[in-house]
């Protein structure tokens, strides 16, 4: 059997995805009455070393797949196959990863999760249907690493719908972008998805909706206040606003001897002696004139009542 002994090639086009093993064990070797899997460049075109690469794991892949399906699952041998086909194909989960390098997520963390997808289609790929592997595989890597991104990286969780309408709408920018020579306005992204422009501007802010930021982290730019910093708040100046003006309201309701009292006990903060003494009235007809004052004030007030 084929030892898993691949080594991770660096990033190419879809053409060239793969890489072969290095080393081999005879099994994985073709007998010499069997015809070369890899092909032999002509003299008139020499084939690229990156073209060779793939041509070589191509061949590599279809030799490893059909020894698989002659394997009983969960045999060491099957293990072992299963093992080099995955090292032999992580250069298109490396390729597919690629695309989601703008995303500030680990690039390990990605390739790995798209070795689960390459995983999941190593076990379904059936041979026998004449379809080369790499073209099975790549829509279920990107389709993990996708999902991966929509249920675990984002600390925002957003409506399904509205995260597969944004994908729409991102599809659809570039589209318009590539016909106009522009960027496209709300209107022409709505009117291409059919959709109402509030939709369009609630997906594009679902978009950017990936972290929650910290109210005290410090803004890009020196000298920038944090967003707490630039939060209003709520003046407690305000209530008194409020009351002031339902005061005035209630006070001209008052007799005028009872609304001075109430100023130079409330506004001039004199004390009932000095209004005593300011009226020329006794001390205790103060307190019952302001007492009387307190009972009509609150008859009159709606809110209280």
């Amino acid at each position: 059997m084929p030892a898993s002994t691949a080594p991770p090639q660096d990033e190419v086009s879809p053409d060239a995805v793969q890489a072969p093993a290095s080393t081999q064990s005879s099994s994985a070797q073709p007998s010499p009455d069997q015809p070369s899997p890899v092909p032999s460049p002509s003299a008139d075109e020499p084939m690229s070393p990156a073209r060779r690469r793939g041509a070589d794991t191509r061949a590599l892949t279809q030799l490893l797949f059909g020894q698989l399906k002659e394997l009983e699952p969960g045999t060491p041998e099957h293990t072992r196959v299963r093992a080099a086909l995955i090292e032999a194909n992580l250069p298109l989960v490396r390729y597919a990863a690629a695309r989601f390098r703008s995303r500030n997520e680990p690039m390990e963390d990605v390739v790995q999760v798209g070795t689960i997808g390459l995983i999941n289609a190593i076990d379904r790929f059936d041979p026998d249907r004449g379809v080369q592997f790499p073209t099975f595989a790549m829509p279920t890597v990107v389709g993990e690493i996708k999902r991966y991104f929509r249920d675990n990286v984002r600390t925002v969780h957003v409506p399904r719908r509205l995260h597969e309408l944004w994908v729409q709408v991102n599809s659809a920018t570039e589209d318009l972008t590539t016909a106009f020579g522009r960027s496209p306005s709300t209107a022409e992204i709505a009117q291409r998805l059919r959709i109402s422009e509030e939709e369009v501007l609630s997906c594009i802010e679902a978009g950017r909706s990936y972290h929650a930021t910290s109210l005290e982290a410090a803004q890009e730019g020196d000298g920038m206040p944090g967003l707490l910093d630039r939060l209003g708040y709520e003046d407690p100046a305000l209530d008194g606003v409020e009351h002031r003006d339902l005061v005035r309201h209630l006070l001209v309701q008052l007799p005028e001897r009872e609304q001075r009292i109430l100023l130079l006990r409330y506004y001039s903060n004199l004390t009932q002696s000095q209004i005593s003494a300011e009226l020329g009235v006794s001390q205790m007809h103060v307190s019952r004139l302001l007492a009387r004052s307190f009972q009509r004030l609150r008859s009159a007030n709606r809110i209280d009542a």
